[in-house]
C-alpha cells in the first residue's frame, strides 16, 4: 500500500531532524538517475551501500508553460521511495532558459507559484535549491546591464525572495537554499565569451539589492555553492585566487556572505565551531577522469584535461574527511553517482558509464563509514574579519632623507580589491600630503608624494579599505625623518 502523504511528512522531518541533530554532514549526489531509470533498485541500492543520505534532483521550471511540472508520474514514484530508502530529497528548481526569467513579462511571480505548487505536490521535500548557478551566463543572462554593472545578482534577488516567501507560506519547515553558486566567474562584462560573475561579487550585489528593497525578513536558510577545481587535474587544497574560490576558500564565501548581511534579517554563517547559522549545501562537487573509449561505452571527444581514477578516489575521501570538520557545512554531494557517456558532459562518477565501479566508489563508502559524517578532528573554526587581506605596505627605502624636494614611493597590495590611502603628517599631527589610489587584488599600487621637505619629522599612514566592504580597514604607519 502506497503511504500517505502524511506519513511521508513525518519521515520526512524525523530525517532532517537526525541528521542536524548529529553534527554530522551528509554525503549524497546530485543526479537524475533515479527520476529516470529504474527507481526501485540499482540507484538506492548504490546510494545504501556508500551510506549516503541525500540526492538532489532537477525540476525545471520552464516560464512557457508555468504550471507544468516536467517527469511528474516519476517523481510520483521517486520521492515516495527515496523518503522510505531514508535519502532526502532536494529538489533544484532552475529557468530552463538562461533569459526566461528575466525577458518574460510575470515570471517572477509565476516561478514562486510553480515552487509552492511543488511543495505542496510533494509535501515530503524539506529541501528547494532556488535556480543554479545564477553567476553563470549559461543558466542567467544577462549577467551585466548596457553600463557593464552586474544585473544578475539584483535580478536573482527577486526571483529568491518571492520563492521564499511563497515556501514558507506552504510549510515554514522547509529550508530555502540559495544560488548554487559557480565558484569562478570573469567579472568583465566586454569578454568574448563567458561574460560571468565571480561568486564573491555576486554575494555583494545580492547583498546591495537586498539592502535596497528595505526587506525585513530573510531569503534563504542555505547557501548552494558549488567548489569545483579550477582544473580537473587540480589537488584538493589548490583553490582560487580572491573573488573566486574552491574548497579551501570557504572562509572567503562566508566573508563576503557576511560583508553583504551583516546586520540585516539574513542570518549569516556561524562563527568559531558554532553550527548555529546558515548553512552551506556544497550540491556539486566533481572531478571528472580519464575514461576507456576502447570499451565501446563512451563516444564523443573529451572537452577538458582529466585528471586519473586513482587522484579522483584520495580527492573524493579527502573532500569528505576535510569538509567534515565546518561546522557550516550541511551536505556534500557529488556529481554525479554514474558517468555520462557523452565526453563533451560529464564524467566524475563513483561509477562508470558501464555500470562498474570506479576506485572512488570505495573511497567515499570507506570516508562515510569511517567518519559516519563527523569531524575526526578538531573543527576549524572561522570569524569574519574586520581587516583587509593580505594588505601590506611597502615603504620607501630610505627614511633619513637631506631636506630638498623629494620623491617618495610607497608600494601598497592586498589579496583582495581596495581603496588605499596614503597620509604624510608633520610632527604636530598636521597632514602634508595626501594621495589615494585603488589596489587590485595580487597587484602593486604605487603611491607617490613630491615636495621639498622641511627638516623634522613625519608620520607616513596608509589606510586600506575593502572594496566589497569599506568598513573593513587595514592601516599601518611609519616614520620618517628629513635632515638638513
Amino acid at each position: 500500500m502506497k503511504p500517505s502523504a502524511a506519513v511521508l511528512a513525518v519521515l520526512a522531518a524525523a530525517l532532517v531532524a537526525a541528521g542536524s541533530a548529529s553534527g554530522a554532514i551528509r554525503v549524497g549526489v546530485a543526479d537524475d538517475y533515479g527520476t529516470h531509470h529504474d527507481t526501485g533498485t540499482w540507484f538506492f541500492d548504490h546510494l545504501g551501500e556508500l551510506g549516503m543520505t541525500e540526492n538532489r534532483v532537477s525540476v525545471s521550471f520552464d516560464a512557457a508553460d508555468p504550471t507544468t511540472i516536467p517527469n511528474r508520474a516519476m517523481l510520483d514514484l521517486y520521492v515516495p521511495l527515496a523518503t522510505l530508502r531514508g535519502v532526502r530529497v532536494v529538489f533544484s528548481v532552475a529557468p530552463t532558459k538562461a533569459k526566461g526569467i528575466t525577458e518574460t513579462p510575470g515570471a517572477v511571480g509565476a516561478y514562486a507559484q510553480f515552487v509552492g505548487d511543488l511543495a505542496r505536490a510533494y509535501p515530503s521535500v524539506k529541501s528547494f535549491i532556488i535556480g543554479n548557478e545564477p553567476n553563470q551566463p549559461r543558466f542567467w543572462q544577462p549577467q551585466f546591464n548596457g553600463a557593464g554593472e552586474n544585473a544578475s545578482a539584483g535580478a536573482y534577488f527577486s526571483l529568491l525572495a518571492a520563492a521564499y516567501d511563497a515556501l514558507k507560506a506552504v510549510d515554514p519547515s522547509i529550508r530555502v537554499i540559495g544560488l548554487g553558486l559557480s565558484p569562478r566567474g570573469g567579472d568583465k562584462p566586454n569578454a568574448a565569451n563567458n561574460v560571468s560573475t565571480s561568486p564573491v561579487r555576486f554575494l555583494h550585489g545580492l547583498g546591495k539589492a537586498y539592502r535596497a528593497s528595505g526587506r525585513s525578513k530573510p531569503i534563504m536558510d542555505e547557501l548552494a555553492f558549488h567548489p569545483y577545481p579550477d582544473q580537473d587535474r587540480d589537488p584538493l587544497m589548490k583553490g582560487y585566487r580572491w573573488p573566486n574560490a574552491g574548497v579551501p576558500n570557504l572562509g572567503r564565501i562566508k566573508q563576503a556572505f557576511w560583508d553583504a548581511f551583516r546586520g540585516t534579517a539574513q542570518p549569516t554563517f556561524p562563527e568559531g565551531t558554532s553550527s548555529n547559522g546558515l548553512k552551506f549545501r556544497l550540491d556539486e562537487v566533481g572531478w571528472q577522469v580519464a575514461v576507456n573509449q576502447a570499451a565501446g561505452v563512451y563516444f564523443g571527444r573529451e572537452n577538458v584535461r582529466p585528471t586519473d581514477e586513482g587522484t579522483q578516489a584520495a580527492i573524493y575521501g579527502d573532500a569528505v574527511r576535510y569538509l567534515a570538520c565546518d561546522a557550516a557545512v550541511d551536505s556534500v554531494l557529488f556529481f554525479l553517482l554514474r558517468d555520462e557517456p557523452d565526453l563533451d558532459r560529464w564524467q566524475a562518477g563513483l561509477v562508470r558509464a558501464d555500470g562498474s565501479r570506479r576506485p572512488s566508489f570505495d573511497a567515499v563508502k570507506a570516508a562515510v563509514s569511517q567518519t559516519g559524517g563527523r569531524c575526526l578532528g578538531a573543527l576549524r573554526p572561522w570569524r569574519h574579519s574586520t581587516r583587509v587581506e593580505g594588505a601590506k605596505v611597502k615603504w620607501p627605502r630610505k627614511l633619513r632623507l637631506p631636506a630638498r624636494r623629494l620623491t617618495l614611493a610607497a608600494v601598497a597590495n592586498a589579496q583582495e580589491d581596495a581603496t588605499v590611502e596614503a597620509v604624510l603628517v608633520n610632527a604636530r599631527g598636521k597632514r602634508v600630503l595626501r594621495r589615494t589610489g585603488a589596489v587590485k587584488a595580487y597587484r602593486s599600487t604605487i603611491l607617490r608624494f613630491s615636495m621639498r621637505f622641511r627638516p623634522g619629522r613625519y608620520t607616513l599612514r596608509m589606510t586600506f579599505k575593502a572594496a566589497m566592504n569599506p568598513s573593513r580597514k587595514s592601516s599601518f604607519s611609519a616614520p620618517l625623518r628629513i635632515t638638513r
